[in-house]
């Protein structure tokens, strides 16, 4: 515990000399490092004021115990006596609220995010599952507000979606619905099945935090841009005017569409955010470090092709497998009421980065 406190300590020193920086007047003139500084200071804020409440606690009982070796009036004994048990609990619990504080954050956990939403395997049954995901995080981000924008979609004529791209931003935004990410797995009878057998479909979801663009490079000679009419239902809905992005990254493969704005700089600024994040991510991805990798396996890789969570309609049940977690509201939870699953996930990977770090 002793190693934790140093930690402690030297947050607490840098938050205070912070302090100072940001009363001096020069650094007052300069309001671009005045907002730097402050934005630094209010990370550090959290921890040094537990360093605060954990000193203090422990004078406290330092004091109790001094003052018992002295102490002859047993009423006055008993009194310091439950003081240091007191304090004793009480630092056992600020403990572990500190570890917790000093766990490495997700760099990209306050960031904006891209959310991808696919039809896999069930046809056209695969596609109305993935329209009722997308009417799930529409509804769970407007509980939350977050705002969404569509950057691409690619709907059927029964109303299923072949496939939706979403622009989600807000405090927050990555952090909520990163582990999201994998393939949904639905168990139902179709409204087409005529005989009542149940069906299983899947749908995939990627969730990629928005990239900066100085994050990320993308060389003109690495891409294409094609322009194109984008589509619609039909008659009067068609465009006419060639307004659609397409945009093929050669290194990697990538390619991005985005048909949603008249415009067609709207949809050409849209289509870079997204393949920015999905060049972010990619990456990320190889570059991810082993023991980032071990922290994160028990709330699951965030791969595309790894199964997180089946959707049971007949016994009204949502089970998320990287947890074990059944819950039997799933018609709520379908409409968007997804907290305690997204709560329960954050408590194992906050918990499994424990282990890793008592590990260590």
């Amino acid at each position: 515990m002793s190693d934790i406190i140093t930690r402690l300590k030297d947050i607490y020193d840098k938050y205070n000399s912070l302090s100072q920086k940001l009363s001096d007047p020069e650094v007052i003139g300069d309001a671009a490092e005045w907002a730097k500084l402050a934005k630094e200071q209010s990370e550090l804020t959290e921890p040094a004021e537990k360093y605060s409440q954990y000193m203090s606690v422990q004078k406290r009982m330092t004091d109790a115990e001094e003052a018992l070796k002295t102490e002859t009036d047993p009423e006055m004994r008993q009194l310091l006596s439950e003081e240091v048990y007191s304090c004793k609990d009480e630092l056992s619990s600020l403990t572990e609220e500190i570890k917790i504080i000093l766990l490495p954050k997700d760099k990209n956990d306050e960031r904006n995010c891209i959310m991808e939403i696919r039809a896999g395997a069930g046809g056209e049954e695969a596609a109305l599952f993935a329209y009722e995901l997308y009417r799930m995080y529409i509804n769970y981000c407007e509980r939350h507000r977050l705002k969404i924008e569509e950057v691409d979609k690619n709907s059927t004529e029964l109303g299923g979606i072949k496939e939706v791209v979403l622009n989600i931003s807000g405090k927050g935004a990555y952090r909520q619905l990163k582990f999201e990410s994998g393939v949904h797995r639905v168990q139902r009878v179709p409204e087409t099945e005529s005989q009542g057998r149940v069906h299983t479909s899947t749908a995939t979801v990627a969730v990629l935090p928005e990239a900066e663009d100085v994050e990320v490079e993308i060389r003109d000679e690495d891409i294409r841009v094609d322009v194109y009419r984008s589509s619609g239902a039909g008659g009067q809905k068609v465009n006419k005017t060639e307004t659609a992005i397409r945009i093929t990254h050669f290194p990697t493969g990538i390619v991005v569409t985005c048909q949603d704005e008249r415009s067609q700089l709207k949809n050409k600024d849209k289509a870079f955010k997204v393949l920015r994040s999905r060049l972010y991510d990619y990456y990320n991805g190889r570059n991810q470090s082993e023991q980032d990798q071990k922290r994160r396996s028990l709330v699951g890789r965030g791969d595309r092709s790894e199964r997180i969570r089946t959707y049971n309609f007949p016994q009204g049940r949502v089970t998320d497998h990287r947890i074990g977690l059944s819950l039997y509201s799933l018609d709520s939870f379908i409409m968007g009421d997804i907290d305690e699953m997204i709560k329960a996930l954050a408590v194992a990977e906050r918990e499994n980065a424990l282990a890793g770090e008592e590990d260590n």
